[in-house]
């Protein structure tokens, strides 16, 4: 299985309106429930009014279109990184799942990964 890195620096946080997003760029995530509005962003295109900010993330998504039936490839991964004392932050699409791990343990988690079989590309 193929995990494909993601070039950006990345902030999870948190805002009251995401009204003055610019939603034709490339890569973000929005979640939003009854109890908060959270983000995934570029670090640089975090917006100036956060409620709560946490930066120093990295990523990898797991490439190709997963299907639903499939089972605990997340589960599988977070395991791995679990065991090497790597804590993740997961978002999943329709597609496929994206991991993030704190900047200072992503050389090591994707080193993990790799010698779990797991094809690293750029």
């Amino acid at each position: 299985m193929e995990l494909k890195k993601i070039p950006y620096n990345l902030t999870v946080c948190k805002v009251a309106d995401a009204s003055a997003l610019d939603l034709t760029k490339d890569f973000y995530f929005i979640g939003k429930t009854d109890e908060e509005l959270s983000l995934v962003i570029p670090t640089e295109e975090t917006p100036a009014e956060t409620t709560e900010r946490d930066d120093g993330w990295r990523a990898f998504r797991i490439q190709g279109v997963l299907d639903f039936s499939l089972i605990g490839i997340l589960s599988k991964i977070s395991g791995l990184l679990a065991d090497a004392k790597i804590g993740i932050f997961a978002v999943s699409t329709y597609n496929t799942d994206y991991v993030l791990v704190k900047r200072e343990n992503y050389e090591k988690a994707l080193a993990v990964l790799a010698d779990a079989g797991y094809q690293i590309v750029d």
